[in-house]
């Protein structure tokens, strides 16, 4: 069992530059928990740190950028608000990645911790080039 005190964190890149939305949004997830390695534990936040760029060339399969429904509401009646992926896409990019992440953590305490370590940018560059994060490829 792996201790608090214990907890390595590798600083890690990823280049989404013709990645699909969905399995780079599942590597990160996995990544962010931590469950790739041989020390998980699931009430420990062992994941790793998770920088990605290039966010404006990532790509989506089928018929998603039409179909694909973003939902918020205000809490107010008539307060429901739709966004489809391509408008999301259109305006901030980085935020149809974080939400396909955030959804795939756990939905507790240890999740939006773990959510914390995610670091999206739109560009190629990123401003965390101090902590020599390991490039990998998808």
């Amino acid at each position: 069992m792996l201790r608090k005190e214990d907890v390595v964190r590798e600083w890690l890149h990823y280049d989404a530059d013709g990645a699909v939305l969905g399995r780079l949004a599942a590597q990160i997830a996995k990544k962010l928990m931590g469950k790739d390695k041989v020390t998980y534990t699931p009430h420990i936040d062992g994941g790793d740190y998770v920088v990605i760029t290039n966010m404006e060339k990532i790509v989506v399969t089928g018929k998603k950028l039409t179909d694909k429904i973003y939902y918020n509401h205000s809490g107010f009646p008539g307060g429901l608000r739709e966004r489809r992926l391509e408008e999301v896409l259109a305006k901030n990019p980085a935020e149809a990645l974080f939400l396909a992440v955030r959804r795939m953590l756990p939905k507790n305490r240890l999740g939006a911790q773990q959510l914390t370590r995610l670091r999206i940018f739109v560009g190629p560059k990123h401003e965390h080039a101090a902590q020599n994060p390991e490039t990998k490829s998808l």
